[in-house]
């Protein structure tokens, strides 16, 4: 079931004619919306307050935090869509793996996933585990009103690189190997890591998500036929696992060019661009039937405003033909992006693309 086949009962009343939604569902729409991935973080001073000496983790796992702290760039820039404050590691945590968000380095495993018994470290998801995310999305949708709340959750490939290496990596050895050496092993911790974000994101939308993006970081290390066949029957389990709740379903990475038709194929309803491709160029790689979101490159924000404009006339020109465009960047804010470039940012997108 794609977005545009659910019953208008199923969608959150407040939202569905929202200018977001109307562009997941490819309607026409009064402007073209806009949302920034990493719109809630570093690059504003009020989060870098209300987080002073909280934990990463620890911020994900307080609802009247996360409700703040989502809210602020709604607040600041006036952006059509809220993005849940987490990180792709919550689910994860909730369930017992032993890991931490280190400053400067990123999500690290005390103990890798190398073997089939190191699966016992992944047990299913339950909402209990995860009731801090229930009582903050209450809280976001009573705060929010009309302005629909994006869930978000790790893709199974990206999880379990981190899960597989320890930590970050520019290679990915670790899981290439697995992938390749023990293919058996490798599928059955993808599937394990569907469920397990199936479930997630169930929660999210289960408590008023309006949309859900689900975010594979990593997957633009893949070769396509490496993507078909390894890492997206788990990606399609995600996104079968919530078709029924008729919410747009958002599919993104980073590098993805070479496999947006994949991206697509994997149950979207709208695919995420980075800025190497051009918006022309990936409708027609991805082909009919789904919305775009992006792309304008995350750098352009610290040049003048006047060729800010300009690189964002590029994208909304690449766009005009899209059936459904959701404005955004090809990646998330910079933590030294001067946030009101990107009010200003809202703000033209909005006036060059009223109708």
């Amino acid at each position: 079931m794609s977005a545009n086949d659910a019953p208008r009962a199923q969608q959150p009343s407040a939202t569905y004619d929202s200018a977001f939604l109307k562009a997941c569902r490819r309607e026409p729409v009064p402007h073209t919306p806009v949302w920034f991935m990493r719109q809630a973080g570093r690059s504003l001073p009020e989060y870098r307050k209300v987080r002073e000496g909280v934990a990463m983790l620890e911020s994900c796992m307080r609802p009247e935090l996360v409700t703040e702290i989502t809210l602020q760039p709604v607040r600041r820039h006036g952006v059509d869509a809220a993005i849940y404050f987490s990180d792709i590691v919550v689910p994860l945590k909730a369930i017992g793996v032993d890991l931490d968000i280190k400053p400067g380095v990123g999500p690290v495993v005390e103990r890798p996933i190398r073997t089939r018994a190191d699966l016992a470290q992944l047990r299913d998801l339950t909402p209990e585990d995860v009731s801090y995310v229930t009582e903050a999305i209450g809280l976001l949708t009573r705060e929010l009103g009309s302005t629909p709340l994006i869930g978000f959750a790790g893709a199974p490939f990206t999880l379990a690189s981190y899960l597989v290496e320890g930590g970050p990596s520019r290679t990915y050895e670790n899981a290439k190997a697995m992938m390749y050496g023990d293919p058996g092993l490798w599928a059955d911790l993808l599937d394990r890591l569907a469920d397990i974000t199936a479930a997630f994101l169930k929660v999210q939308i289960e408590a008023g998500a309006s949309a859900v993006q689900l975010f594979d970081s990593w997957a633009g290390a893949l070769a396509p036929v490496d993507y078909r066949r390894s890492v997206l029957p788990a990606s399609a389990k995600v996104f079968e696992a919530v078709a029924g709740y008729g919410v747009p379903r958002i599919h993104f990475g980073v590098g993805t060019g070479e496999l947006l038709r994949l991206l697509g194929e994997a149950g979207a309803d709208v695919v995420g661009v980075d800025w190497r491709v051009p918006l022309d160029e990936a409708a027609r790689r991805v082909g009919p039937g789904k919305a775009l979101q992006g792309n304008l490159d995350p750098t352009v924000l610290f040049a003048p405003t006047e060729a800010v404009e300009a690189k964002t006339r590029e994208v909304l020109d690449s766009a005009a033909g899209l059936e459904g465009h959701v404005f955004n960047l090809g990646h998330g804010v910079m933590p030294s992006t001067d946030p009101d470039a990107l009010t200003r940012l809202v703000e033209y997108v909005h006036t060059h693309t009223a109708r």
